[in-house]
């Protein structure tokens, strides 16, 4: 199985170049948005990455770059935050032109760090697992990903410079994968998550996408106030622990060749990099994560399934019938497994800096049926540490191949840093 290197798109919009030269008066808003616009109008008919858009209100705002790091950049947000500006429907009909009075904390936290809305992307219902528009810039052919398919393929196409998501099981990490873009899954509640659809009040963590390492690392310090650009230094080589998992059989030949070749160039670019296999106690918890995501999602979405049941998918309908016969001593059962295994993981980090493993099970599957598969994602979102989607690689079709560095819950610069070492890494060695 030959990987190749990426191929970069043309469209891609970098958010740390655009906001550098525009602080130095190179480059304006209203231009940035110009090329927003293009992309739109040339695939949006074709991608569907967004839920609702409103370009005339964003030239408005790109008129004046106003305060603030992100100095006028538009902003994808995934269609499960509240929007006073555009309809809030969490992918999900009977919520059809609903409009809220607020907006969520992490869109204020958009405007407040100088960005605008140019509009609410895609996602799956209430986000699951049932597909919605969205199809994959890479190849339409094939899927984007789930839950957060507008927000990976906006950036993918470069429709926006960020986009905003957010992970339960696989939500960022996957879509980012699966797109060739960086995904950034910070640790548990390093955002806010009020005024966001809940799915799991113990798993929801809002998350980014950008174009690269770089990018996505100034978005999130724009966006949380926080010290985590990787920019200004060249990052410190990591010691890196490569992780297979149980589920090591369920990644494809290519995944498993991808995890290979970027272990091999973390190396030769003098990362320390060892073999790694987790205790039992982890994969007990990654066998936990359904049942508390799935329990509190029958407490999380009571009035619609109560009130709404038959316009609920057959998918997420499924699993709220399912869930509402998990015993509450089974969930209490559950998060006690997630402590000692949070505890344990917290151990093993003394010896390493950041774990390697696949973010996906492969390349995007072809088809618009399913969203994907989660299972690489789902231990490290229970475990609530910050984890980063990798670009750079690609299989004989050309299509991402993404692997994830995962670091040290409250780490998240760490994870960042390393992920552009990486990020590099590949680059070089392909």
């Amino acid at each position: 199985m030959n990987i190749h290197a990426l191929r970069s798109s043309e469209r891609a919009l970098h958010a740390l170049d655009l906001a550098c030269r525009i602080e130095a008066g190179e480059l304006t808003p209203a231009a940035v948005l110009e090329s927003c616009e293009q992309a739109i109008a040339a695939r949006e008919a074709e991608i569907g990455a967004f839920a609702a858009l409103d370009v005339s209100r964003a030239k408005k705002s790109a008129a004046v770059a106003p305060a603030g790091p992100l100095c006028g950049l538009a902003v994808g947000v995934k269609d499960i935050f509240d929007t006073v500006d555009f309809p809030t429907e969490y992918g999900s009909a009977i919520y059809a032109g609903h409009r809220p009075q607020t907006d969520a904390a992490v869109v204020s936290q958009i405007r407040r760090a100088g960005g605008f809305l140019l509009g609410k992307t895609v996602t799956t219902e209430f986000a699951h697992m049932w597909p919605g528009k969205t199809r994959n810039p890479r190849n339409p052919q094939h899927t984007p990903g789930g839950s957060s398919s507008g927000s990976a393929a906006a950036v993918a196409a470069g429709m926006v410079p960020i986009a905003i998501g957010s992970q339960t099981g696989g939500s960022v990490i996957r879509p980012a994968a699966f797109c060739g873009v960086a995904g950034f899954k910070p640790s548990y509640q390093l955002l806010p998550t009020v005024g966001m659809k809940c799915f799991s009040w113990q798993l929801d963590t809002v998350g980014l996408f950008a174009a690269n390492v770089s990018d996505v690392a100034f978005a999130a310090a724009a966006i949380a106030d926080r010290d985590l650009r990787v920019d200004r230094t060249a990052p410190a080589a990591p010691r890196i622990a490569v992780v297979r998992m149980h589920i090591w059989s369920e990644a494809s030949e290519a995944m498993q060749a991808a995890l290979e070749a970027a272990a091999r160039a973390a190396e030769a670019a003098g990362a320390r990099v060892s073999d790694v296999t987790l205790p039992g106690a982890l994969e007990e918890a990654w066998r936990a994560h359904p049942v508390i995501q799935d329990y509190e999602a029958y407490r999380a979405l009571a009035f619609e399934y109560d009130h709404h049941r038959e316009r609920i998918a057959p998918t997420l309908r499924k699993l709220l019938d399912n869930a509402a016969e998990i015993a509450p001593e089974r969930y209490d059962e559950a998060r006690r497994t997630t402590r000692r295994a949070r505890q344990l993981l917290g151990d093993l980090f003394e010896g390493f800096d950041v774990i390697l493993t696949p973010s996906a099970p492969g390349a995007a599957p072809h088809g618009l049926q399913s969203t994907g598969n989660p299972i690489f994602n789902r231990l490290w979102t229970l475990m609530g540490t910050p984890c980063v989607n990798v670009p750079g690689l690609a299989d004989d079709a050309g299509l991402p191949l993404g692997v994830q560095l995962v670091a040290r819950f409250g780490r998240d610069k760490r994870a960042l840093e390393a992920a552009l070492f990486l990020e590099r890494a590949i680059e070089r060695a392909h």
